[in-house]
């Protein structure tokens, strides 16, 4: 009884053994790739499937829009291979033909040599390939869209704040936990502006807001209500952007009129040892060159020592003969020590530097028509601005000048301009008038000549004339003096126009009377622009910072400062003691 028992459990091992361990031992090369295959699409039929659906879906609903977040990514097939992988245990090999496959499907390609005969596996496998195809495409659009998150959260703050403006949060538990919600969204999204730096915790805390707003939509939803909350804050919200623009440019405009405080340190102690000194230890060298009709001449008015030492340092640097060079400073009595100081301590080598006091000029009190405005812009106000309309009388020994202002810097050598044909004009200058170039300006742009009292006046005039630059011009004075230009410049005060500005008063008094040079010679809008072409800055033979942030206060724009300051040593120990630095 017992061998019988023994045949029996014999017999059925042997069974057991042919139909389970043989196939495995026995299956050919295919069947093992195809048994791979059929495991891989049981395995991401689920994806394929809602892949499918999504494309229903579109297809059968144009108006609804794509999905937010992204369908089917690389990185997240990979790590899924890789998952179920470990999960089921399979071999390297298994692992291996898996990926293989999987990027073949990316790809839409198939191997025919694998599937020779098997016609029906490959159209699904192209059709599985074109899902996934399709998948890809869904992604890259959505990744395109790379700030779409950030801007929903946004609209999530701004309507969750205008939901917390109908009802106070007090009143309502949802409202107390919509305004803790909203604190949260604030913090997380800081400046964030792109979805890919969004944290885990910000996309958790969009999906509660929303959950959120939409309890508090069932309790207040009254759009009528919600909408004129709505454009009352988006009226307040306009109102505070002008507000801060407003501020921001008086903030501006002061610091460009406000004196910094290393500038005012430099000059007191300049001044406590120009005082210091003996009068006759208080005179510039080569007096007797200052009014020699041959030597080139120029003309800078200004209140700022280191305005004044970086055109002087900047002229000689690149000038061929150096003692040549004539440099009238003028400037109000207040601050004749200290320039005068600093020329004594910096020597400008063979070059001659005279410093003037204007209140030393005492016909000029005749003229000072700039006082009845009452403008606190020293564009207006401060007679530096205004004595370039004077430049005969106060060189009459002289012949020609050149004028720079004192917010240049030369960087090529000026000896050209003086041996230039100037057509019998009076004056110099590069034009503002070309397409596309900084500044653009017309005379039309700063005077209304539609005004009756000044169209009957300026008839003769061509409203759309070119006006040009002041800040780098060279004077023939015996011209002016036979137009008598100065007369001109007083009718025009006595009209009223001293309103306008001196630049659109010199633009009147000079009008046809100009000669335009070549563009390179003088290069403008560093004090204002940041678009300025940097070829053009390293060719021109003087940049301009005209406008309000100028290289010597902190508005300055840092593109354009080194320009100026590689004219000033900084090691001086009077910069360094009022901390004055590049």
């Amino acid at each position: 009884m017992n061998q019988i028992r023994r045949y029996q459990r014999i017999l059925i091992l042997s069974l057991l053994f042919l139909s389970v361990i043989a196939p495995l031992l026995f299956v050919t090369p295919l069947g093992r790739r195809e048994f791979l295959e059929d495991l891989y699409r049981a395995t991401y039929r689920t994806d394929t499937m809602k892949l499918n659906a999504v494309e229903q879906i579109q297809e059968g609903a144009e108006e609804l829009e794509e999905p937010n977040q992204v369908v089917y990514t690389e990185k997240d097939f990979v790590s899924a291979i890789n998952y179920n992988s470990k999960q089921n245990n399979d071999s390297k090999e298994s692992g291996i033909a898996g990926y293989r496959g999987i990027t073949l499907e990316r790809n839409g390609f198939i191997n025919k040599r694998q599937h020779q005969g098997a016609q029906q596996k490959e159209l699904s496998f192209v059709a599985q390939g074109r899902n996934i195809h399709d998948s890809q495409r869904i992604s890259e659009k959505n990744i395109e869209v790379t700030n779409k998150k950030v801007q929903e959260i946004k609209d999530q703050i701004i309507l969750a704040k205008a939901y917390l403006k109908i009802a106070p949060p007090s009143s309502n538990l949802r409202l107390r936990e919509l305004d803790q919600l909203t604190r949260e969204m604030e913090l997380s999204i800081g400046e964030v502006t792109q979805d890919s730096d969004l944290s885990t915790s910000a996309l958790q805390k969009m999906r509660h807001m929303e959950a959120s707003l939409s309890k508090v939509y069932r309790a207040f939803p009254d759009c009528s209500a919600m909408a004129a909350k709505l454009h009352t804050m988006k009226r307040q919200a306009e109102e505070q952007v002008r507000s801060q623009r407003n501020q921001a440019t008086y903030l501006v405009n002061l610091a460009a009129r406000t004196a910094p405080k290393g500038l005012h340190c430099l000059s007191m102690r300049l001044t406590a040892e120009y005082f210091a000194l003996r009068p006759e230890e208080r005179k510039l060298p080569n007096e007797k060159k200052i009014y020699h009709p041959d030597l080139y001449h120029y003309a800078v008015f200004s209140d700022n020592v280191l305005a004044c030492a970086v055109v002087v340092n900047s002229t000689i640097s690149t000038a061929k003969e150096q003692e040549k060079l004539v440099f009238h400073v003028l400037t109000k009595s207040v601050n004749l020590p200290a320039i005068s100081m600093w020329f004594l301590l910096n020597p400008p080598g063979k070059a001659t530097v005279h410093i003037q006091s204007i209140d030393n000029f005492e016909w000029l009190s005749n003229y000072n028509n700039y006082q009845e405005n009452n403008s606190s812009d020293p564009r207006y106000t401060s007679e530096l601005n205004y004595l370039r309309f004077y430049l005969p009388d106060i060189f009459p020994a002289l012949n020609k000048i050149v004028l720079l202002d004192h917010d240049v810097v030369v960087q090529q050598d000026l000896s050209g301009l003086w041996n230039t044909d100037m057509k019998e004009n009076v004056i110099q200058a590069v034009g503002t008038c070309q397409e596309g170039k900084i500044p653009f300006h017309r005379i039309d742009m700063f005077i209304n000549f539609s005004d009756p009292l000044i169209g009957k006046r300026f008839d003769h005039f061509d409203v759309n004339a070119c006006t040009w630059a002041f800040g780098m011009n060279l004077f023939d004075l015996q011209q002016w003096r036979r137009h008598n230009l100065s007369a001109v410049y007083h009718k025009y005060l006595e009209m009223g126009l001293w309103s306008v500005g001196s630049l659109p008063l010199g633009w009147l008094t000079l009008y046809n009377k100009t000669d335009l040079l070549d563009r390179q010679w003088h290069v403008l809008g560093l004090g204002y622009s940041s678009g300025v072409d940097r070829n053009e800055i390293e060719r021109a033979a003087v940049i301009h910072y005209d406008g309000i942030r100028k290289p010597w206060l902190d508005i300055a724009m840092g593109r354009y400062k080194s320009y100026w300051t590689k004219f000033l040593n900084f090691d001086n120990p009077f910069l360094q003691q009022c901390n004055l630095q590049a």
